[in-house]
């Protein structure tokens, strides 16, 4: 049922000894495993960033939202397409060749779209999370099936958009499905045998840490789900990873309390998953504001000091540095438009909620809107320059609460919002400075964009606005460098590598990929 369609088969041997010596490939969701989506390629620079031009489109043939990042190695580019199926391409040419096409379950409560982030990558395996809650890996050179775990049953909610990561022996998966109530989890699987090594759950069961923040029962539906890639640090052995909002959304009746470990960023020890610590950066939330950004891990100099810390845009308009090896607060500022907080945290980083920003039957006008001052677009972190780039949006909304019943495998979602009436969102790249919690330039944009974001060491940033342009800009200044109409809105990001000497930027547009180049 679910072995690959075979289109022009190349062997895998053969397609290595094809691919140019000392290619710089895209290995992992971020490039690196410390979350910068940065490429250390220079060939496409700031001043013949103007000479691009597209060499190959590849057709999906597909109508839901393709929102994967491509890994590549060897001269093959691998992309998850809507809902679980796989591609294999030649970078050279988008020449196809293997798929694997997943059939599905016809009874699959489905809550934000068909959707897919992203494969991973170790050895001679492929792996990807599906929508009906399994792991596969895939024979790289093939397609073929050589395991398939399911890791939650899909038909209380539990879905996998998520790009794994790859950790030692280890794949890395999250969760999704928070809008059915599910309990949040984040899994790791013998990269070898698909056997479970751990399970960390994002909301305590009865007993442990942290069940005394959820009044009563409600723990048992409290989502917090795990649904963008995280990052790990190879020398403190950490896995860093933000959660998603508590579940139901918009009404917090039943769930007095904070709500652990619900919008948090959780640091766990990659060979137990225990946890080493945690921060919380929206306790309680009723407004929908998931803080399942991408962790980037920068070594920076901090009050004069070299400090190994994490950098986090959330999705609550407050910027963020913590130190990554104790989860001390370090910094926090809104970056973006919001009202639902006060903007001085206190000492330790938590927030005063504002009178009358709790969604109500009435409704209550709030800034950020539900989509967040950023969401799950990548952003990018460059050595070069110490800048965090980062997608924002500017919008207001009204939030109503609603009916708080949990019936298993049902929406749980007890209240709805809208935009703000009358008032158009903005968006804008902005590159952040981290010491001071504020941007050294943004590039506004005529609407908020979903593209993710890539810097290089040819001095450039690269994504994509609302209309699905793709942008190049000087990563010092902001200036527009090189734009191309690609004529589909971006859900995805992009990632940049060698195809036979050549550099390449791949980003999916619409329902096809784009790969540019200068010839």
């Amino acid at each position: 049922m679910k072995s690959p369609l075979m289109l022009n088969r190349v062997p895998l041997l053969l397609t290595v000894l094809l691919a140019p010596l000392g290619a710089s490939d895209w290995l992992t969701f971020s490039g690196n495993d410390a979350g910068h989506r940065h490429s250390p390629l220079t060939q496409i620079t700031r001043s013949n960033a103007a000479s691009l031009r597209p060499i190959w489109v590849h057709q999906i043939g597909k109508t839901d939202k393709f929102e994967a990042s491509p890994i590549v190695r060897d001269g093959v580019l691998y992309i998850s397409e809507p809902p679980s199926d796989v591609t294999a391409l030649e970078t050279g040419s988008g020449k196809v060749l293997w798929k694997y096409r997943r059939v599905l379950p016809d009874d699959m409560p489905v809550c934000c779209g068909k959707v897919n982030r992203g494969v991973a990558i170790q050895g001679d395996r492929v792996f990807i999370g599906t929508l009906d809650a399994h792991l596969v890996a895939l024979d790289a050179a093939t397609g073929n099936v050589l395991w398939d775990t399911k890791v939650a049953d899909y038909r209380t909610g539990y879905t996998s958009t998520v790009a794994p990561l790859i950790v030692k022996d280890k794949v890395i998966i999250g969760s999704a499905g928070g809008e059915f109530g599910v309990r949040g989890y984040l899994a790791a699987y013998d990269a070898k045998t698909g056997k479970q090594a751990w399970r960390f759950w994002t909301v305590p069961g009865a007993g442990e840490k942290g069940v005394e923040t959820w009044a009563g029962d409600s723990y048992k539906y409290g989502s917090a789900t795990t649904w963008v890639t995280g990052s790990y640090d190879a020398a403190l052995n950490t896995i860093y990873w933000g959660t998603g909002n508590p579940g139901p959304d918009w009404n917090g009746r039943k769930r007095k309390g904070d709500n652990l470990f619900s919008n948090c960023l959780i640091a766990l020890d990659a060979d137990s998953g225990k946890m080493k610590w945690y921060f919380q950066f929206t306790p309680h939330d009723v407004l929908d504001l998931d803080s399942t950004q991408v962790p980037v891990l920068a070594d920076i100099s901090w009050n004069g000091a070299p400090r190994k810390v994490v950098l986090f845009a959330n999705r609550n308009a407050f910027y963020y540095v913590l130190d990554r090896q104790t989860g001390e607060f370090l910094l926090g500022k809104p970056y973006v438009r919001q009202t639902w907080a006060k903007p001085e945290l206190d000492a330790k980083g938590r927030p005063t909620w504002m009178p009358n920003t709790h969604p109500t039957p009435e409704g209550n006008t709030v800034y950020p809107n539900s989509p967040g001052a950023t969401n799950f677009q990548a952003p990018s972190y460059s050595p070069l320059t110490g800048l965090h780039y980062v997608m924002t949006r500017d919008e207001g909304g009204v939030f109503y609460s609603g009916d708080d019943t949990y019936k298993a495998g049902s929406w749980y979602l007890a209240g709805r919002f809208v935009s703000k009436p009358g008032e158009e969102a903005k968006g804008a790249i902005k590159a952040m400075t981290p010491q001071a919690g504020t941007p050294k330039w943004e590039f506004p944009l005529l609407s908020p964009s979903w593209s993710g974001i890539l810097s290089t060491a040819g001095g450039i940033v690269i994504s994509a606005s609302g209309e699905g342009d793709l942008l190049v800009l000087d990563d010092t200044t902001g200036k527009l460098l090189y734009h191309f109409p690609m004529g589909g809105k971006v859900f995805a990001n992009p990632v940049s590598y060698l195809s036979g000497g050549k550099q390449r930027i791949t980003i999916a547009a619409g329902h096809a990929l784009f790969t540019f180049g200068l010839e």
